[in-house]
């Protein structure tokens, strides 16, 4: 059976690399049905004609849709809304597409009807040299430039305890009628760096059964901006990324490995083991700087940065604890155009 396919783009300020991705989108060579959908989430630049003018000669119907609340879960949401086919693909609005991308991202679902979801490659386009703190060869800070590379075999995401990245991700619409959309508590706002929806996501999905494939084949270049290669952006979102997975493990009741946190010993309304993970990360951090090993330095500097992260997440649920998921969130000021 051919799956039908809508391409999910959200979007703020970024209309010139917008233009590009639609530009590689429109090299896409594929037999099966497909639209695109692109979400203005509040931009004030020239989004919306930037996607008018393309769609007036785009090889399938694109569609804008403007959804004014800020927040990337809210409009990823809004234009859940709007979709009816068998598949969601989800991009981001800096990426290149290779010209297969969109059949590796749905064949593997075709061929097996039991998979829910599918994630490949994310590659990196340089705006500037990547500093030499910066290992290219190891993936351990590669998810702050939303890079990913599982390498060249396929595999269940489950069975490596893995996840897709947003910026290459494609769903079972009927696996999102299941559980819902993304956490509108989670995600970018404008320039913050709140994220973990995905992971949020994925995790419900795990819950009830859901199994993804990585596809090697599923490949996209991502664009990353030479301001994101500072220590200093790598610290706040590695920061950042601890407030938010402490909020989703708290939301489960268990860590992205499967650990329950009801089951483990507390210190100061903290799981013990966030503070181990602090003080050994800051003992290797230290380790690293005398011997000037400056990557290695980085590494353990970062997950450092994530366990205090961690613990001011929990405490601040102390006193505003998080709200449930709405399952079927309404956005009545979206609206949406050809």
């Amino acid at each position: 059976m051919t799956l039908s396919a809508t391409v999910l783009i959200s979007t703020y300020n970024r209309s010139r690399l917008l233009n590009q991705t639609l530009e590689s989108l429109r090299r896409l060579k594929t037999a099966r049905p497909w639209d695109v959908v692109v979400v203005d989430n509040n931009s004030n630049d020239d989004t919306r004609q930037v996607i008018q003018t393309q769609a007036a000669t785009f090889p399938v119907p694109l569609f804008y849709l403007y959804e004014p609340k800020q927040g990337k879960s809210v409009a990823l949401n809004t234009g859940l809304e709007q979709t009816r086919s068998d598949v969601v693909v989800f991009t981001d609005d800096d990426v290149l597409v290779d010209s297969a991308w969109l059949d590796a991202a749905c064949v593997p679902m075709e061929d097996n009807p039991r998979l829910a979801y599918t994630g490949g490659p994310v590659r990196p386009l340089w705006q500037a040299e990547p500093p030499d703190w910066l290992d290219r060869n190891r993936g351990d800070l590669w998810g702050t430039l939303a890079i990913l590379d599982y390498g060249p075999a396929p595999f269940v995401f489950e069975a490596r305890q893995r996840v897709p990245v947003g910026a290459n991700m494609a769903v079972r619409r009927s696996l999102i009628e299941q559980i819902g959309g993304f956490h509108p508590d989670l995600g970018r706002r404008g320039r913050s760096l709140l994220g973990q929806e995905q992971a949020e996501f994925f995790a419900r999905a795990r819950a009830c059964g859901a199994r993804g494939a990585y596809s090697p084949q599923m490949e996209v270049h991502h664009h990353v901006p030479a301001e994101r290669l500072t220590r200093e952006y790598f610290r706040r979102w590695w920061y950042w990324k601890g407030v938010t997975r402490s909020q989703v493990d708290a939301m489960h009741g268990e860590t992205e490995l499967g650990l329950e946190l009801k089951t483990v010993p507390y210190i100061g309304g903290v799981p013990r083991f966030v503070w181990g993970l602090i003080a050994r990360s800051a003992v290797q951090a230290a380790t690293a700087g005398l011997a000037r090993n400056q990557r290695s330095w980085m590494r353990h500097s970062m997950t450092c940065a994530y366990g205090v992260g961690y613990v001011r997440g929990c405490w601040s649920r102390r006193h505003a604890p998080v709200r449930p998921f709405p399952l079927a969130a309404q956005h009545e000021n979206a609206s949406i155009s050809r």
